[in-house]
């Protein structure tokens, strides 16, 4: 949960103010930096350090990419895909948009485009209402990396048992995260997690002191599950459901992020020569850790990550996502929101996993992940349960991407 700054913090921050010496690491006075951490919006993991020195001693942030108008014509096969799912899930997103300027008018005008509206209607709204805006990186190329994600699907019980004994938690009461941006405006997106001991910020708990025999979250648990990699993955995706012994259902959703950043597991497996690298898959780590039980606790637990969850209504037609709204499945898309704003129409051009069939795609931005960083880098939202999975497991190709944005609207 995201709380008040303390008085002591402040001063901690002050402290860290100081400008570092030319050949000194990134605030080496402070010895709580190592929480600091990019502010995962669910969730955003990385390894850089925080440079806490004063505004006016800071340089602006490295740009990502950019975006340039160009023409609808230039757009490759516009129209060619049914548009009213991706309507919908921008419909469903303009409760959020629509408190911006820019945005009221082109969401008030997509009002009367209901479920009725022919293909041909919904593309025109589009076009006449925005300018395709061609996505491009920093080194002025405009092809990225696409790859999926879904919301997975574990058995689980509300009580432990010989069989459900692996913990989902709630985000402790004690896990303090500062938005680094309402300190400092250039560090938007950035947040730094811990917690107070002797009115000092420390880091939290990594993976393996919270899945440790001390369980400093007991108490916490929302739900057990039966299988700690299916866990795991749980965490990486960021939603799922959980299929109870009585046959109901239970969704959870991102709520926090310890902040440590993420190691891949699968990534290390491969390294040491566990496994090979077409078998990293879930279904492929899952069975190398039934067959080194002893092993995979502590192979999980190099990942110091550890992402806390919250219950949500299993009637919402979709997991929520940054934007704060459900998200819909292969219409939805997560994306790095230093380049491309959330909630905005997208258009992307690939193709098929593992395949050469194109897939040209009007899709909505409405999530952030922790991989996800860049201008033309996308996760294409695939949906839920096991055949999702598959596909998000398979989705790896090239992509290029076309932002939708109200004409007239200006990018800085």
């Amino acid at each position: 949960m995201i709380r008040a700054l303390p008085a002591a913090l402040v001063l901690w921050i002050a402290g860290c103010a100081a400008p570092p010496q030319a050949t000194a690491p990134v605030c080496p006075a402070c010895p709580v930096c190592t929480v600091c951490a990019p502010a995962p919006t669910a969730p955003v993991e990385k390894d850089e350090p925080l440079d806490l020195e004063p505004a006016a001693a800071r340089t602006a942030p490295a740009a990502r990419g950019k975006l340039e108008r160009v023409a609808w014509d230039s757009v490759p096969q516009w129209g060619s895909d049914s548009p009213k799912e991706a309507l919908a899930a921008f419909q469903r997103g303009c409760t959020v948009l629509s408190t911006q300027v820019e945005w009221k008018d082109v969401c008030q005008w997509s009002v009367p485009l209901g479920s009725g509206a022919s293909d041909a209607e919904i593309a025109r709204f589009f076009r006449e209402a925005f300018d395709p805006w061609r996505v491009v990186n920093l080194d002025g190329t405009d092809t990225g990396l696409l790859t999926g994600y879904y919301e997975p699907l574990l058995a689980g019980s509300r009580v432990p048992t010989r069989t459900y004994k692996y913990p989902i938690y709630r985000a402790p009461s004690d896990l303090i995260a500062i938005d680094l941006g309402e300190v400092y405006a250039d560090l938007k997106f950035r947040r730094l997690r811990g917690r107070l001991v002797d009115n000092k910020l420390v880091p939290y708990f990594d993976r393996a002191e919270i899945d440790g025999a001390k369980r400093p979250l007991r108490g916490l648990e929302i739900v057990w599950v039966d299988d700690p990699v299916e866990l795991h993955y749980l965490q990486i995706q960021g939603s799922g459901q959980i299929a109870l012994p009585d046959g109901t259902r239970l969704r959870v959703g991102y709520a926090e992020q310890n902040g440590h950043p993420f190691r891949s597991v699968a990534g290390l497996l491969i390294r040491r020569g566990e496994i090979k690298a077409h078998n990293a898959s879930l279904a492929g780590i899952r069975d190398w850790a039934r067959r080194n039980p002893k092993k995979a606790q502590r192979y999980l637990d190099a990942n110091p990550s550890y992402v806390f969850f919250k219950e949500l209504p299993l009637e919402l037609p979709g997991p929520i996502g940054t934007q704060g709204v459900p998200l819909t499945a292969e219409r939805s898309i997560a994306i790095d929101p230093r380049v491309i704003p959330l909630g905005v129409p997208l258009y992307l051009s690939t193709t098929h996993p593992t395949t050469r069939e194109p897939l040209n795609r009007l899709m909505v931005a409405q999530d952030t992940g922790g991989a996800i960083a860049g201008a033309v880098r996308g996760d294409f939202y695939w949906g839920t349960g096991d055949s999702a999975g598959q596909e998000a497991g398979r989705t790896k190709q090239p992509v290029r991407m076309w932002v939708l944005l109200p004409k007239g609207m200006e990018v800085k």
